[in-house]
């Protein structure tokens, strides 16, 4: 056996997206790296519904993405940047692709309507920023030099940058060749929607106006016309799914500004009744892992919870979640064919693959083998596990996180202590984003990842309980979690501390807070909530909710729960690492921890800028990037031994 290298990811094929429909099997993007290139390729697989091996459909150049069958099967449509951006393919069961449409900045989403006649789609397009949302004559393509005038919120976001030069609308692209047609405009975007049987478009859009991060469900007819707002108390709307019947429209949504819980919501359109739907607080795993039954009478979704991902059928009548498929893994991608569900698998311990599950026997059949090369390498296993920890209020609680180690290592080992971001969200599974976790196991090492307070998927309760004490809860938490580790012989004195995002803010407080660690990883950070509050893209409307105070923004509070206030007492040999270019938690944040620690001591210290990656340069930047960043963590935390000794183990 090999052990796993950063450079495997070279090797990896990760499943993108997945359709499924009329018996015929599942459609699934797949993507591949392009070393030369430095770049990513993927292109369009058919997946045999009783497991034969699948069969390539598409052959590049660029990516292939988002494939859809038609409703009745006999063709199927999809996205491809061949001639730079992306644009719209329809194929049949053989010959070329055949384009539809022509759109100057590319599509960013499909579907088909109802009747399989039309395409639906969401697409950019310009719009002349001083105008401040006003209609007028479109602009030619601005000059890179051109002002960016701000007159609302939010005018960035990370991966795009500046957003107001240009609107995302709904369009109708006939198959019959017929000139595409505008659905929707205005000053606001599109940014999901689903066609009913009866012609009506159910669409999620934003708001008009200085503030535009609040997003409605909207209703027009076939030909855009005759638009109606159905929602107007939630700040968060997401890809609505209509029933078969038209009576119900489902979707994911959050009331709060900044809640990164998504829960399930069953609107009736002919009397306005919205209502939670499920089992209590259901949460959806991805707003699109959700498809109703033939007869309107139940839905197939994709559930988080308690740190896993399953898929359940929730009928009308008793709103209960009844498992199909679940286990200790997550899901990537996911698709309903009727009475079977495909879904990608999510896990450390294997590559990215699809399985397909009778929905009424639970069986479940490999349908892809894209990744063998996984097989190839050292055996991991990853462990559920339980830990008892302060719960912040006095007393204790059970929380859940995962172990994992090469297969048979029993300890002591080495361990890194891996914070997931969020903080509403929980430890994310798959390989791409954490490809350090495997180089570390196959050397000896375990990984931590913990579910702590504040964590999505264990009840709201727990959820919202870290709102106003970043840091201050859920340090004891991972703490008490290392002492019983070291008790039970699993780890040893050597301690790393990693973690991104909020991940990223945690690591900096714990290292500004205690001295357990003997090295630390601190990636995109929140690393001064003030300045995080202008800056980043998000921050104006979520900050205040995670600092306790919203629905106004206390300095004060965000300045005494910054990290920035307390890492000059750090003495952790800290790696700091940043895209440059992100706009979720922008390089400032690294800036300000890496200036104040460097002056504070002669503790060693780096700070690593990606230019021209944003905030997901970890899991979906450039792949010599990604491989550099792996690289980088594994020699940073093995390179530091304990300096102290043992400190976990004591009270």
């Amino acid at each position: 056996m090999k052990k796993f290298s950063p450079d495997d990811l070279f090797l990896h094929r990760k499943v993108m997206a997945l359709d499924a429909a009329h018996g015929r099997g599942a459609l699934a993007a797949v993507r591949s790296v392009d070393r030369a290139g430095n770049a990513y390729t993927s292109r369009i697989w058919r997946l045999d519904i009783e497991g034969g091996s699948p069969r390539q459909l598409t052959f590049g150049p660029g990516k292939d993405t988002s494939p859809r069958w038609s409703p009745d099967g006999k063709r199927w449509a999809f996205m491809a940047d061949r001639g730079g951006s992306a644009q719209l393919y329809l194929m049949g069961d053989g010959g070329e692709a055949r384009q539809l449409g022509q759109f100057e900045l590319g599509v960013s989403d499909f579907g088909w309507s109802a009747d399989g006649s039309a395409l639906l789609v969401i697409a950019a397009r310009r719009v002349d920023p001083d105008l401040r949302g006003k209609r007028g004559k479109a602009p030619e393509a601005r000059a890179e030099e051109a002002a960016e005038v701000a007159w609302r919120l939010p005018y960035k976001t990370d991966g795009v940058g500046y957003l107001l030069a240009r609107e995302m609308h709904l369009y109708r692209v006939p198959l019959d060749g017929s000139p595409q047609v505008q659905l929707t405009d205005g000053p606001f975007d599109v940014h999901g929607f689903d066609a009913s049987p009866g012609g009506t478009i159910a669409y999620s859009r934003s708001r008009e106006g200085r503030f535009a991060h609040r997003t409605d469900l909207w209703m027009c007819d076939a030909d855009g016309g005759n638009a109606r707002q159905l929602t107007r108390d939630f700040a968060t709307v997401l890809q609505p799914h209509v029933s078969p019947d038209g009576r119900w429209i489902a979707f994911g949504g959050a009331i709060k500004e900044g809640d990164g819980e998504t829960r399930l919501w069953l609107l009736e359109p002919a009397t306005g009744r919205t209502q939670a739907f499920g089992p209590k607080e259901m949460e959806l795993a991805h707003p699109d892992a959700l498809r109703w039954s033939a007869d309107s009478r139940s839905v197939i979704a994709a559930r988080a919870h308690r740190g896993r991902h399953e898929a359940v059928r929730i009928r009308i009548d008793d709103e209960e979640a009844h498992v199909i498929a679940g286990g200790d893994r997550q899901f990537g991608a996911f698709a309903v064919d009727g009475e079977r569900v495909f879904f990608s698998i999510d896990t450390p311990v294997s590559g990215s693959e699809v399985v397909a599950v009778d929905a009424s026997s639970g069986q479940e059949t490999a349908v892809s083998d894209f990744n063998p090369w996984f097989r190839e390498r050292t055996p991991l296993e990853l462990h559920s596990k339980s830990f008892r920890v302060p719960d912040g209020k006095g007393g204790t609680e059970s929380i859940q996180g995962w172990l994992l180690h090469a297969q048979g290592a029993k300890g002591p080992m080495p361990l890194l202590d891996d914070a997931h971001g969020g903080p509403a969200a929980y430890a994310l599974l798959d390989y791409d984003t954490n490809i350090f976790w495997q180089v570390l196991c196959s050397n000896g090492w375990a990984v931590l990842l913990l579910n702590t307070v504040g964590s999505s998927s264990f009840g709201s309760e727990f959820c919202s309980r870290l709102s106003g004490h970043w840091g201050e809860m859920d340090l004891p938490q991972h703490l008490a979690a290392l002492r019983q580790l070291r008790a039970e012989g699993i780890c040893d004195e050597r301690i790393a501390l990693s973690g991104k995002s909020y991940g990223g803010y945690f690591a900096a407080w714990a290292i500004g807070h205690c001295e357990e660690f003997d090295s630390a990883v601190v990636m995109a950070p929140v690393g001064n909530i003030e300045t995080h509050y202008g800056t980043s893209d998000g921050g104006y409307y979520a900050d205040p909710l995670y600092i306790g105070t919203a629905p106004q923004f206390d300095r004060k509070k965000a300045r005494a729960l910054s990290p920035l206030q307390s890492i000059e007492a750090a003495r952790t040999p800290t790696l700091f690492m940043q895209g440059k270019e992100d706009e979720r938690c922008p390089k400032c944040q690294s800036e300000e921890l890496f200036v104040s620690f460097m002056r504070a001591s002669d503790t060693q210290a780096e700070l690593v800028l990606y230019p021209g990656e944003d905030h997901h340069f970890l899991g979906e930047g450039r792949p010599n990037c990604r491989a550099d960043a792996a690289r980088r963590i594994v020699e940073w935390v093995t390179g530091h031994e304990p300096a102290r000794g043992p400190r976990i183990g004591k009270d």
